[in-house]
């Protein structure tokens, strides 16, 4: 894993000499990506520059320093990620050309080989990997920028003034003169819609994220290409077309089999390699075959916390101790997760709001004591159904749907005036009662949750809710106006696709690459850590869309078909609980140790003067959340990251960032 950034001026002249500090100071900026070496490159007859922060992960001579140059030195390359199929592609181009010889054993000098024999767009097709690469092409005097199928590696991009900046993180565009760190006004409503900014928008107005399975080729700043070499929406598609017909124990052989190899592949290393382990339906199934595939304890990794609604350490000893892992387990305590928190703005750099940061960054400082490389089971729940809301909203919609709305908004409120505890100390009374499939951890919560859709116009709607924190963020953000999403405006996939399937279309479209893959991708780059994902593996997601939804969901309960290949490895009554996610106590701290910190940034003169926030809304969520009527943890941690972002964007890490 590494760092990546560069320059194109298209219609400059500036000497090469200059655009290589340039392009090297940008680098710098990413040095906690990649510690181990760095290079930089610039075309000798200009207008163009590469720059890179290498981890080294394989191939740790110099005969894996970036930037890489092809062979015919057409081709020079940065490139951050790994190609898992690194092998097979070699042993096909020496197949198709006997007089070719690698220096290394490094993937970059394999994908260059691959560019000189298949061109660019037909290598990426045959990539099975995590990446984001930017390739200079001399012949046609083009830059070619590319992302991974779901994009768990980011790239981000933006013309400033004729000259084009590129980089892993936003941090290293802002090292270049030329940056304007203008904030677009429409990205911030999206970040309190979805506590995230989704793809292609960025904080900055100027700047954009290349979307996943994206190849995109500049000429200039008026001729450039962007085209998609892989795309989900087709492979739903053609999934309808051609579904499985077979048993649930031939689904499980097949999916076994590609799962084992999926990971097999990404524990390919030669640096030493671990992974996260809650406990959970996916990092358990992800460890296990870990360890079958091991001929000694793999190495897995838990954070626990004092509060027990949040604690999954328990469940994660008891899945090591069966699969006999190397097991390392830490816990935190609220002052220790606190700590972390005037870290976040430099981290990710743009507001970022998924609370679970804070554990995600734990566990990655945890585990690179002892590991470079850890997996983790990331992409589970959007591939095959894991989420409440997908069994949630089809119910709702079916018991409620035909219901006048005016009589739903009426139980909305009336649930909704019953606070978070008092839900939870009923749920708690009930709970003995109640099927497995009803059992949830968090309940006042998800109650508070389905309140807020309960009057939804029809099912996308009902859907959008239930992914939404505030709901009309336009009346948020002063100036604001709402783009559009893949959340609320993306289509789905043109078949016979039901409810369930859509959303879980939209949420590997939108939740996945956007909130997930970021958390995890910044949170463990931030400490020199790779992260890879073997439940992303294209082949396992194409094989997932292929099955039918009753194998996915069934009694209710999501990822049947990942249970059963699980239950052979691990016993269902160790794995087997209520879904938590990984989270933090958030409403109780901001009422308690974070309440100063929150005061601070969320005070109406502060609002009012900085002029992007209006503070009327904001400050009624304050004093519901602080009285305990309602939880507004959510909502106000999205405005928070905000603030804090503001707050650092004047202090010397973000300096470049205007306001």
């Amino acid at each position: 894993m590494c760092g990546i950034a560069g320059i194109f001026e298209p219609r400059k002249n500036q000497p090469a000499a200059t655009l290589r500090l340039q392009a090297a100071a940008m680098a710098d900026a990413l040095q906690h990506r990649g510690p181990d070496d760095r290079g930089n490159w610039a075309a000798v007859d200009g207008g163009v520059a590469l720059a890179f922060q290498r981890l080294s992960i394989l191939d740790l001579t110099q005969a894996g320093h970036q930037p890489m140059t092809s062979r015919s030195g057409r081709f020079t390359i940065v490139f951050n990620g790994e190609i898992y199929n690194v092998e097979q592609l070699r042993e096909e181009l020496l197949a198709e050309d006997s007089g070719l010889r690698f220096r290394g054993h490094s993937d970059t000098e394999v994908m260059l080989a691959a560019f000189e024999a298949w061109g660019v767009e037909k290598s990426l097709q045959k990539f099975n990997g995590m990446f984001a690469f930017a390739v200079w092409d001399a012949e046609t005097r083009s830059l070619q920028l590319a992302r991974d199928r779901m994009g768990e590696k980011p790239l981000y991009y933006g013309w400033f003034g004729g000259t084009l900046l590129f980089g892993s993180e936003l941090k290293a565009l802002r090292r270049h003169p030329a940056f304007d760190g203008e904030v677009d006004r429409g990205a911030l409503t999206l970040l309190l819609r979805y506590n995230c900014i989704p793809a292609p928008y960025t904080i900055h107005s100027r700047v954009r994220k290349l979307g996943p399975a994206t190849l995109l080729t500049v000429r200039g700043e008026s001729d450039s290409v962007e085209k998609q070499y892989w795309s989900l929406r087709d492979v739903y598609e053609q999934a309808a077309d051609q579904p499985f017909c077979g048993t649930d124990d031939e689904a499980a052989d097949a999916l076994e089999e590609l799962l084992r190899d999926a990971v097999k592949l990404r524990m390919i290393s030669d640096v030493p390699l671990g992974a996260f382990l809650s406990g959970g339906i996916d990092s358990s199934t992800v460890v296990a075959f870990m360890q079958l595939a091991s001929s000694q304890p793999v190495n897995t990794f838990t954070i626990g916390v004092t509060e027990s609604s949040f604690d999954e350490a328990h469940d994660a000893r008891a899945v090591a101790a069966h699969l006999g892992t190397n097991h390392t387990e830490l816990y935190v305590t609220p002052a220790e997760v606190q700590a972390v928190i005037p870290k976040l703005a430099e981290i990710y750099d743009e507001p970022f709001a998924d609370s679970s940061q804070l554990p995600t960054y734990l566990v990655s400082t945890l585990a690179r004591k002892y590991v470079t490389v850890a997996l983790s089971g990331d992409g589970g729940d959007e591939i095959f159904g894991g989420y409440n809301r997908y069994v949630w909203l089809q119910r709702t919609w079916t018991a409620t749907g035909w219901i006048p709305r005016v009589m739903r908004r009426g139980s909305a409120k009336l649930m909704g005036s019953v606070s978070v505890g008092t839900w939870d100390s009923l749920y708690k009374t009930a709970s003995p009662l109640l099927p497995e499939a009803f059992k949830h951890r968090l309940p006042g919560e998800k109650v508070h949750k389905l309140a807020g859709v309960l009057d939804a116009a029809d099912p996308r709607a009902m859907y959008l809710g239930l992914t939404s924190h505030w709901n009309e963020p336009d009346s948020v953000v002063v100036g604001g106006s709402e783009p559009p999403s893949m959340t609320r405006n993306g289509a789905t996939p043109g078949t016979s696709a039901g409810l369930v399937e859509e959303m879980m279309y939209l949420d590997a479209m939108g939740y996945l690459p956007d909130d997930i893959l970021v958390k995890v991708d910044r949170a463990s780059m931030a400490v020199g850590l790779e992260a890879r994902v073997p439940m992303l593996d294209h082949r396992v997601v194409e094989f997932a869309c292929r099955l039918p939804l009753a194998m996915k969901i069934r009694d209710g309960r999501g990822k049947w078909i990942l249970r059963q290949v699980l239950y052979r490895h691990v016993p269902a009554q160790m794995v087997e609980r209520p879904k938590m996610g990984f989270g933090i106590p958030l409403h109780d701290w901001l009422r308690g140790p974070l309440r100063e910190w929150a005061e601070v940034l969320l005070d109406a003169s502060r609002l009012r003067k900085e002029g992007f926030i209006d503070p009327t809304a904001v400050q009624q969520k304050w004093a519901e959340h602080l009285s305990g009527q309602r939880d507004w943890g959510h909502h106000l941690w999205d405005v928070l990251m905000f603030q804090a972002w503001l707050e650092a964007s004047h202090s010397p890490v973000l300096a470049a960032v205007g306001a």
